[in-house]
């Protein structure tokens, strides 16, 4: 008994948050390749909300079938033309089609279409992130604080560099900065790497050099995470903790700052990894997802909105690299024809294809192992 309420709670409380969540950001991004795609005069022969045997599904008058799919991680446009829901070409059909025909399928559109109908599904994703974080700004508003040093901690960074307390941090390697929470998100994304922050004091700016250093913390669910921290703090008197809103248009502008700052997150990161400043067990996959969103789930439906932007940025991202079979390899393929003159072979793009699998497929696989580790662990 106790097995089976074990299993209830973790798919309701875990895994049908995390399926609507994915379904929606895969929904936004598909229907961005469909929409420009059709708008350029591609023709789509499926939409799929995940892979695998269809569950329930219709064809629309356009000759389209939209369904829903038995493996709810993921879903595709399939585009006339296409040999597979990558949007290879079909190389043996496309030679028996008729010059409209072949202006109706993705390889046969001019480079431009190719190339807008490819990424309008990433910038999708980025759009739905603005829109969800202008909403929570519009609704809820937000807490800040100034950036206006309260205490600074012993054999911190900050005090080996001289900041006192009292001190406003006024820019951080030249960027300026107007809250607390700029500064930490600063800092949190470079742990070991030299910065240079601006402190104002008695009236002068003083430019003090440290590096933040590496620690792990948890957060409110035990989590284990990586960040760098300086080593400050402030508190309501000095920070002047207040809560402030915006109107429709000033939200939407911090919607725009805000899906920023995590894209330059995620590639300060993604920077760390590579220079080893960070761990890649911080990597997580689709059990450490679909966790995230359970726990989303139980602190209320701004939070799992709020999560779902997040991911809605990650998603965007991930499809621009230049891995074959995403966006970005695509992109990357029509780079090379602009240049050349004309197409890759279908040799050089089946080889291309094959490689970009295995890159898919080794990413996957470490992320999932980085997931058990961290539940077993």
């Amino acid at each position: 008994m106790d097995m089976v309420t074990a299993t209830v709670g973790f798919l309701t409380g875990y895994m049908v948050p995390f399926i609507l969540v994915l379904s929606l950001l895969v929904f936004v991004h598909e229907m961005g390749h469909y929409l420009v795609g059709r708008w350029c005069g591609i023709k789509s022969t499926a939409f799929s909300i995940g892979f695998g045997p269809e569950l329930v599904g219709f064809t629309d008058k356009h000759g389209t079938r939209w369904k829903i799919s038995a493996v709810p991680l993921g879903g595709y446009v399939k585009f006339f033309g296409d040999e597979d829901v990558a949007s290879k070409p079909d190389s043996a059909n496309l030679s028996g089609l008729t010059l409209e025909e072949r202006a109706q399928t993705l390889v046969g559109a001019k480079l431009w279409k190719r190339a807008a109908t490819v990424a309008a599904g990433p910038i999708a994703n980025f759009i739905l992130a603005i829109l969800i974080f202008a909403s929570l700004f519009a609704i809820y508003g937000r807490m800040i604080s100034d950036p206006i040093v309260s205490e600074v901690r012993e054999s911190s960074a900050a005090q080996s560099a001289g900041v006192l307390a009292g001190d406003r941090l006024v820019a951080i390697d030249g960027e300026a900065v107007k809250t607390f929470e700029d500064v930490r998100r600063y800092v949190a994304v470079r742990p070991g790497t030299p910065i240079t922050v601006t402190v104002e004091r008695n009236g002068q700016d003083l430019v003090l050099p440290m590096v933040p250093t590496r620690t792990e913390t948890k957060d409110q669910f035990g989590n284990k995470m990586e960040l760098g921290i300086i080593g400050i703090v402030t508190d309501q008197t000095r920070g002047n903790f207040r809560h402030v809103t915006y109107s429709p248009t000033e939200a939407l502008a911090e919607g725009v700052r805000e899906t920023g700052h995590v894209v330059t997150g995620t590639f300060a990161y993604i920077g760390n990894l590579v220079t080893g400043r960070m761990n890649a067990d911080q990597l997580g996959g689709p059990v450490r997802v679909a966790q995230a969103s359970g726990q989303m789930a139980s602190l209320g439906f701004a939070a799992v909105i709020q999560l779902a932007a997040l991911l809605s940025v990650s998603i965007g991202l991930l499809n621009l690299m230049p891995v074959p079979i995403l966006d970005g390899g695509h992109l990357v393929f029509y780079a090379i024809e602009a240049v050349r003159g004309r197409p890759l072979g279908p040799g050089a793009q089946e080889f291309a294809f094959r490689i970009g699998m295995v890159m898919i497929f080794s990413l996957m696989v470490f992320a999932t192992w980085n997931d058990i580790s961290s539940l077993i662990g």
